[in-house]
This record gives C-alpha cells, structure tokens and sequence, in this order.
C-alpha cells in the first residue's frame, strides 16, 4: 500500500510541475469521475452479492448446500471487500489528491 499512496501524493505534484494548472485540473477531474463511478460501482455490486448469498441462504434457488450457494459465498468473498474497503477507499484517494494539488498550488504556478 506504499507505493499507491506515494503514487497518489506524487503524481499531482509532477502534473502541475509538468503540465501546469491545466494539467492538474484535468488530473483531478478524470480522478473524480473515474474514482466517484469505480466507487458506486464496487459498492452496489458488493451489495448485490451479499444480498444474493442472503436470499439464497433463505431458500431460493435450492438453499443452503446447492451449487448457487457455493457460488454465493465466493461472490460474497469478493463482495465483502468490494462494498466495506474497496469503494470507500476510493473517497479517500480522491480527497488526498485533491489536497495535495491545493497544498501544492503555489509551486504549480510558480513552474506554469
């Protein structure tokens, strides 16, 4: 988790460095539509599978033991970490690439 999070800190600071201000705005607005809709995405599909392995536990399409519910519990798998860590990791990314765009604006400009 070192390098994405170097990744996410030094990337804005090369941008604006390299491409000025408008590099760093397009940077943070493809990061906000990409990240915003990855982030709903991971969380409604997380979701849907944890619903899924529920509904089938209650006896739907042969209940608990049937080869639905097998397959149920590894899209729960993926699901888990979809809806609790994945998606709203995603928040904070975004967040910090935009603070450090703002904390860096002065050399951004300064090298524009």
């Amino acid at each position: 988790m070192i390098i994405p999070s170097v990744l996410a800190i030094i990337i804005p600071i090369v941008v604006g460095m390299v491409l000025g201000v408008a590099g760093v705005l397009g940077l943070l607005v493809g990061g906000l539509a990409g990240g915003f809709t990855l982030a709903v995405f991971m969380a409604n599909a997380g979701g849907a599978w944890d619903n899924a392995k529920k509904n089938i536990e209650e006896g739907a399409f042969g209940g608990k033991g049937s080869f639905a519910h097998k397959a149920c519990i590894v899209g729960d798998t993926v699901g888990d970490p979809f809806k609790d860590t994945s998606g709203p990791s995603l928040n904070i990314l975004i967040k910090l690439m935009s603070m450090v765009s703002i904390v860096m604006a002065g050399l951004t400009v300064a090298f524009a």
